[in-house]
């Protein structure tokens, strides 16, 4: 049998997703309690994967992985699953197709909070976000891997803003690598008009030309679901738990001390 199970997690304990030898990662506290209550013998075996790996500091409120298990399983596994580990919580399940590979997935839904000063340009922000959707070359807005194509289509951006704090969402099938946090840090100083928007245009229509806009902090980032085809079973009680994750990033980037120029260069 093949199951998806859902979960959330919160980054800042982490020293990113992906297991790594030594460093405690979510990817590897996963691994290690899905061992130790043999629910899998290793991860190659039984076919472990994961949607999504997210960088350090950035946490999720709908990641997904993926397994082989050689009995039958229920939603109640996910109690034993969540008795075992600490800042991560599993609240969806779902039987699945033996193919099933959770990185092909239809939509990926990221969102970023940027707390800004009263002198930001909410309009320049605005005029910004519209030139990334739709189908473009983010060469100059991810880091960049020879392996991994660069062009990639963004659906939607959809801003909210709460006082002085802005909710940046991104939908996609597929980002590439830090895309997300260093639009928003190109965005963000469009907003304090440090650039000008003609420099992104020209990053984005002209990528062999190489640009740096900065990276924003990943604290702020949440990887907020992973849809496919089908719909998870919840647990509502864990389902409920996981949304504590988003108000602690919320916490976090009201209360954020540090300078803005410094924690957007990382």
């Amino acid at each position: 049998m093949r199951y998806a199970l859902k979960f959330a997690y919160d980054g800042i304990n982490f020293h990113g997703y992906a297991r790594q030898p030594n460093v405690y990662t979510v990817e590897g506290a996963i691994i290690n309690t899905l061992e130790i209550l043999r629910l899998i013998n290793n991860p190659k075996i039984n076919r472990f994967r994961s949607a999504s790996r997210t960088d350090k500091g950035v946490s999720a409120l709908g990641n997904v992985i993926a397994f082989d298990c050689y009995y039958d399983l229920s939603i109640e596994v996910l109690r034993e699953i969540n008795e075992e580990l600490d800042d991560i919580w599993f609240y969806g399940f779902k039987e699945v197709d033996q193919k099933f590979y959770p990185r092909f997935a239809k939509l990926r839904h990221y969102r970023y909070y940027l707390k800004v000063n009263d002198d930001f340009d909410f309009d320049a922000f605005l005029e910004g976000a519209n030139l990334f959707t739709g189908e473009r070359d983010f060469k100059n807005f991810c880091k960049h891997d020879e392996r991994r194509k660069t062009v990639r289509e963004i659906k939607n951006i959809i801003v909210d803003k709460f006082g002085n704090l802005l909710s940046i969402n991104f939908f996609a099938q597929t980002f590439v690598w830090q895309q997300v946090r260093r639009i928003v840090s190109a965005l963000e100083k469009l907003g304090y008009h440090e650039i000008d928007i003609n420099e992104v245009k020209m990053a984005l229509e002209k990528p062999d030309e190489r640009k740096f806009f900065g990276i924003a902090r990943g604290e702020n980032l949440v990887l907020v679901d992973v849809k496919y085809e089908f719909e998870f079973e919840f647990n509502e009680s864990f389902r409920r738990k996981a949304k504590e994750i988003e108000e602690r990033v919320i916490e976090r980037a009201m209360t954020d001390s540090l300078d803005r120029r410094k924690s957007f260069s990382r």
